[in-house]
Formats: C-alpha cells, structure tokens, sequence
C-alpha cells in the first residue's frame, strides 16, 4: 500500500501521513473553533457508525457459529433418541426370542450412538467458536482509536 493510499484503521479511514503534516496542522489552526467543533462532531458519529457496523458484522457471525452448535446439538439429541429406542428394542428382542434379531438392533444401537457422539462433539466445537458472544475486534478497534484520538489530541496541544 502506498503512502498515499488512505488507510484503514480500527474500522475508521485514517489520512494519509502526508495529510498529518505540519500543513493539516496549520489548516487546523486557521479554522474557527465551531469549525472544528462541527468536525469533530462529524467525524466522531461516522467512528461510531462504523464501530456500530463492525460489532453488528461481528455478532453476526458469532450468532450463525452459535446456532449450527445448538442445532447440532439438537441432532445429537434426536439421535441419542434412536439409540435408546433401538437398545429398548435389542432387550426386547433379546428377552423375547433369544434369536439373532437382538443383535441386529444392537448393531443400530451402536450406530446410532456413534453419530450421537460426532454430533455432540462437532456441536461443542461450533458453540465454542461463537462464545463468548462479544463482538471482540469492535472493541479492541475502538480501544485503538480512542488511544490515536489522545495522542492527535496531546499533539494538538503542544
């Protein structure tokens, strides 16, 4: 990226070096104060507009990662379900007939548990992506452009 090129810093465009300088200094000072005032005014509700953006895009996606964990773990339920009925059926079956019909609804049961199993594991993973639910890159965006603001600002007052 060039030196000319604006810059995007901490979800905010940030001028260019070259239109920090001493002149946008002397610019500065050559306004008047309800000028800047206004300016200021401006700039700190587009900040917070785009922040806003960020956190909402961010939130976003972690709500998405947390719903396909719950609804995964919801598969993980259903599928738990059949594996009860199934082992239910394979006792029945078991005690019933004492013929090889039990032991193929032991190997369903089985079945059944093991995809219970990989979908609590993968429900797990995805709610542990989204959590916790804090737009975590808005703040810290935030938290650099609060610090920037003070050090333009202590410039400002030397």
């Amino acid at each position: 990226m060039s030196e000319e090129e604006p810059r995007l810093r901490g979800g905010a465009f940030k001028a260019p070096s070259s239109a920090r300088g001493a002149s946008r200094s002397e610019d500065l000072q050559d306004k008047p104060l309800p000028e800047l005032l206004r300016q200021l005014s401006e700039q700190t509700a587009s900040l917070v507009r785009k922040e806003m953006e960020l956190a909402k895009a961010e939130m976003t996606v972690k709500g998405k990662r947390i719903g396909i964990g719950v609804g995964a773990f919801g598969g993980a339920g259903l599928f738990g379900l059949f594996a009860f009925a199934a082992l239910t059926a394979c006792f029945i079956l078991a005690l019933d007939l004492v013929v090889a019909g039990w032991l193929a609804a032991l190997i369903v049961a089985m079945v059944y548990a093991l995809i219970a199993g990989v979908a609590a594991l993968l429900g797990k993973r995805k709610v542990q992506q989204g959590s916790p639910p804090v737009p975590e890159r808005a703040i810290e965006s935030t938290k650099e452009d609060v610090e920037w603001t003070k050090s333009r600002a202590k410039q400002g007052r030397r």
